[in-house]
Parts: C-alpha cells; structure tokens; sequence
C-alpha cells in the first residue's frame, strides 16, 4: 500500500482517538475502516461535501477511490486480516455505472425495503466476515420517508497469535484506580529490551511495549503518566509507533524510572543477556461511534444535508448520509489479541545463581489505564486503536461443575 495512504489513515486515527479517548470508559476504533469508505463516497460526491471529504482523507477526491480500493486489497493480503466491503441499494435507485465500476470487489445486495429481513441479511454479513466478533450490522433501516436507500459497508477481522504467550495469573491491585480488584494480569520476560520504549509528547513521556504477533501485526501498549490526558497518550503513542515521532529505546535509558510504569536497572546476573520483564491486564473492549457526532472530523457535514443531494456521482437520485456508524472490539489475552469493526454508511435518500555478569534489566507494570495500538509492522498502519478503562476482573473456576464435567466424560 502506499506511504500516503498509510499516513492519511494514521492521520485520521491520531485525530479520531485524541477525541474519543476521552477517559470516562473504555474504547476501540479502526480508522482503517473508515478511511475507505470516506474515499468511495468522495469518489462521487460533489460540490461542499467533496471538498469536505477530500480535507478529512487528506488525499485529492480524485484519487480517492483508487486509493480507497487499493488499501483494501492491501488489508485482505495481510496474514491474520479478513477484509471485506458490500454495497446494498435499493431495487429502484439507479447508480452510476463509473462510480460502481470503480468499487473494490465485495458483496453487492439488494434492499428490498423489509427492515426485518434487510436487518437479518445486514446481520448475517458482518457476523460472517468478522467471524462472529461483530454480530450486527451498525446501521439502523427505518421506514417511510426516512428509509435508507443504500448502504456502504466494511468489515475488518483481526486475528493473531503471540510469538512468545503471555502466563496468566490473578493479582490483586494495590494502588491506582484499580485498587482492591483482582485481575487477570498477564507476564511476561524476553531478552530484547528494546520491545520497550520512551517517547515524549505534549503529556509528557509514554511508554510503548511492543508485543509480537505472528502474522507480521504487532500490538504495542502504551502508558501515559497518571493525569495524562486520554487522548494526548494515544496520539503520542501512535506517531511513536508509526515512527512519526522519535522515541528511545529501553537499551538507551538511563537508570531510574525512565517512563511510565517503567523501572531500569543495571543488575548483576547469571546470564549476560538483558532482560524486560511485563506485566499487564488482559481486556476485552468494546465500542460503538456515531461518525456524525463528530461529523467535521469525518468530512461528513455537508454530505448530510438533504437539500439537494451530495452524492451524484453515485445516483441520479438526490441522496445524503443517513448514518454512519462503527462498531468495534477487540481483546488482548495471554496467548494473542484479536479485534475487529464493522462501518456501515446509510444513505437515505526463573535457583540461586553464580552472578558473574553486570547487565540491564527493565520492567514495565501497567496498573492504571492505557492504550494500545495494532500495527502493521511492513508499512506502519495502524489498523485499531483503543484506551482501557475496565481489565479483565479474574473469575474463580467453578471447581465442582469441572470435576462432574471430568468424571461425565
């Protein structure tokens, strides 16, 4: 994929994530799914929404929808990335052929008017192409004169394993905002210090960990200082892991407490290797966005205006954005990390050791809120970001039921 397109799209999760990191729940949001479809509807937009669309893709309207359809045929030859987009339009809205002869492959449907059935048919797609991680299709069919006559959709399924699993314990939290819960924290060491690293932003330092996936996408954690803004934490982070903004490697920090919730310490040892040993809750986040409450950001604003149309380079029928919405999860546990998001634009109209050897040794303990980030390790696109609110709580096997499951079989 292209180096502009990875950096618009990284652009638009920086901004989209600064606004929706907001500290009150926990987040996740995929830019890349959006992106695309941006760039379809400018492809045949007019007048004040093209122009709108255009600044928001950060690429010219006319070489959106190349762009748009060469990101997703890049996203689906990403090992571990299902990626998937459908178009449905109603039986009698006519489309122009050159706007839909310019449309990635992906399914093409038919809206026959029946919300129940075009809800199910919607439905059906998205828990198919996100394997099951999303079950409904975000987009809401109302009747009468407010029925929607076409929808434009993507699905992105990330799935990936660690190189190196993570053990999994219960911990009880001692201080920070999670104080006297037990979580399920996972660890981990690995002789490569440099997986952790110090990046300075407007909120001061973050610390960024990286975690190795095997299918060429890593997930990097990233922790802000206690009153760090949100939003300031994952933009830091993300220009950091996309290299857009410089950040020093744990083999390079000095002594002390270097970043957040990471100690550095030069330390005798058996061994002469260094070692970063990680400790951090594992997640499950969810989340659901109203792209038009933040309408500006997307380019959307004069793409909803019903007053004559914005959108004739797709239909000869005025027509205008409805809704446009996503819905996303992701989950990081001791053996990989997993997300996925569907977007759906609605148009209406360790012994003791002999210690001969002086090395390094870090730790990173993540014990307050933070991010993470999914990242495409070839070109640096981000393809999910998110803020963690509320970790996994760890749960007391039921004992009894798996002895009578043990002795049934």
């Amino acid at each position: 994929m292209r180096n502009s397109t990875v950096r618009a799209v990284n652009r638009l999760t920086a901004r989209w994530a600064a606004e929706a990191a907001d500290g009150d729940g926990g987040t996740v949001l995929t830019a890349a799914g959006v992106w695309p479809l941006l760039a379809l509807l400018a492809d045949g937009a007019a007048g004040p929404a093209r122009a709108e669309l255009e600044q928001a893709l950060g690429i010219p309207a006319g070489d959106a929808a190349g762009a748009g359809r060469e990101l997703l045929a890049a996203l689906a030859g990403v090992r571990g990335l299902r990626a998937a987009t459908g178009l449905w339009a109603a039986a009698d809205l006519p489309l122009e052929a050159p706007w839909t002869a310019r449309l990635p492959d992906g399914t093409r449907g038919t809206l026959t008017g029946d919300p129940e059935a075009d809800g199910k048919s919607l439905d059906a797609w998205a828990a198919e192409r996100t394997d099951g991680l999303i079950e409904r299709m975000p987009v809401a069919l109302p009747e009468g004169p407010d029925a929607v006559r076409l929808v434009l959709a993507s699905a992105l399924a990330l799935r990936l394993k660690w190189i190196r699993p993570f053990q999994e314990w219960p911990q009880q939290m001692h201080e920070g905002p999670w104080a006297g819960r037990e979580l399920v924290v996972l660890h981990r060491s690995t002789s490569l210090l440099d997986r952790a690293k110090v990046a300075h932003g407007a909120a001061g330092p973050v610390t960024l960990l990286e975690v190795v996936g095997d299918t060429g996408v890593d997930v990097h954690l990233v922790l802000g200082g206690p009153d760090a803004p949100p939003g300031t934490v994952l933009t830091t982070g993300i220009e950091a892991a996309t290299r857009a903004r410089p950040s020093t490697p744990a083999s390079l920090l000095p002594d002390g407490n270097p970043g957040p919730g990471l100690t550095v310490r030069t330390v005798r040892s058996e061994s002469p290797e260094p070692r970063l040993s990680i400790a951090t809750p594992a997640f499950e986040v969810r989340a659901d966005h109203d792209l038009l409450a933040r309408a500006g950001l997307f380019g959307l604003v004069a793409a909803t205006g019903r007053g004559s149309g914005s959108f004739p380079g797709i239909s000869s029928e005025p027509l205008a954005i409805g809704s446009a919405r996503q819905s996303a999860v992701a989950r990081f546990h001791a053996t990989g990390f997993e997300a996925a998001a569907v977007t759906a634009f609605g148009a209406v109209g360790a012994g003791i050791p002999h210690l001969r050897h002086r090395t390094r040794h870090a730790h990173a303990y993540v014990d307050r809120p933070f991010g993470f980030l999914a990242v495409h390790r070839t070109s640096r696109l981000v393809l999910a970001a998110g803020w963690v609110t509320d970790p996994l709580p760890y749960e007391e096997p039921d004992r009894e039921a798996e002895e009578a499951e043990f002795w049934a079989d």
